[in-house]
């Protein structure tokens, strides 16, 4: 459904995507992950059509966005960060003003209208000013917008970026029933959390691809073992550790460190003996199963060496 190649944008110096190369499958749930400053929010307004790559292209459902940047707006619906609300229409009237604009038959809109309202429970706040809604219930709003044209391709930038935890799971909820319906999706976040959503998903960094899998594929295939120590003063235990032999790297996660090793069975007596030497506390120490997160911070450094 979606292909890129090579896919690149500069904004002066800047490269901020450089010669991105993935596809999506329809009906799949995929993933742009990375921090601010990864290239997502960039690489989604091309493949919407409305910023013009510098090199490479994209196609949506085998069309080119470098040569028809209109006619791939016609099959997706493209929700920014900052969602075009009107804070001053209701609810139902920014329904009936993006049905509008997308051309929406009038007899098809009642059935639409009610079936967003079941996925969004906006129904009991159809008549309420949008500016008066919570910040959550905004993003539930501007993702119904997008949907009221049953577009075949979702492209979603970090919607659940500073909504509240029952939010983000109703939002997931709605696009997880769309997914389940045929719809192709597209998703930029921050949230390591939320990762494993996804279908699979690209880790990006600094504009490039630094790995593509399924959660499952990524998090097995990093090439060490993960070691959770909780202790005390956990930054200043990461600081005794980094630059130990047996230690890869030093992550601190809360009250607790992950550092990388190549074996935790014979690295853990070493750890524990290092940080009570060096007048640390240890409360735990055992071997974990790697999260996402952890394998991102990998791919980083592995990027960074090469």
């Amino acid at each position: 459904m979606i292909r890129t190649d090579a896919l690149t944008r500069r904004f002066g110096e800047l490269t901020a995507v450089d010669r991105l190369s993935f596809e999506v499958r329809p009906g799949e749930l995929f993933g742009l992950v990375g921090p601010d400053g990864a290239g997502k929010t960039t690489t989604l307004r091309m493949l919407a059509g409305v910023l013009r790559p510098t090199g490479g292209d994209a196609w949506l459902d085998g069309i080119s966005v470098v040569r028809e940047p209109e006619r791939v707006k016609h099959h997706l619906a493209y929700m920014s960060q900052r969602f075009g609300l009107y804070t001053d229409l209701t609810v139902l009237e920014n329904l009936e003003f993006y049905a509008d604009l997308y051309q929406v038959p009038r007899a098809e809109r009642p059935a639409r209208l009610e079936r967003l309202f079941q996925f969004s429970n906006l129904g009991p706040f159809k008549d309420r000013l949008a500016g008066k809604l919570s910040g959550g219930m905004k993003q539930k709003l501007g993702l119904s917008c997008a949907l009221i044209h049953q577009p075949r391709v979702l492209l979603l930038d970090e919607p659940t970026f500073g909504v509240d935890p029952v939010s983000r799971r109703e939002l997931w909820l709605i696009v997880h029933e769309m997914v389940a319906e045929g719809v192709t999706a597209v998703v930029s976040t921050a949230y390591m959390d939320e990762a494993e959503r996804f279908d699979r998903l690209a880790l990006l960094h600094r504009g490039r691809l630094l790995a593509i899998d399924t959660p499952e594929t990524l998090q097995k295939g990093l090439e060490e073992e993960i070691v959770e120590v909780q202790v005390e003063r956990a930054r200043e235990a990461r600081a005794r550790l980094e630059g130990l032999p047996f230690v890869r790297r030093a992550a601190v996660f809360g009250d607790r460190l992950h550092l990388s090793v190549g074996s935790a069975t014979e690295a853990i007596p070493a750890i524990t003996a290092a940080l009570r030497e060096g007048g640390f506390e240890v409360k735990s120490t055992r071997p974990i199963v790697p999260s996402l997160e952890d394998v991102f911070i990998g791919k980083i450094a592995e990027a960074e060496a090469a």
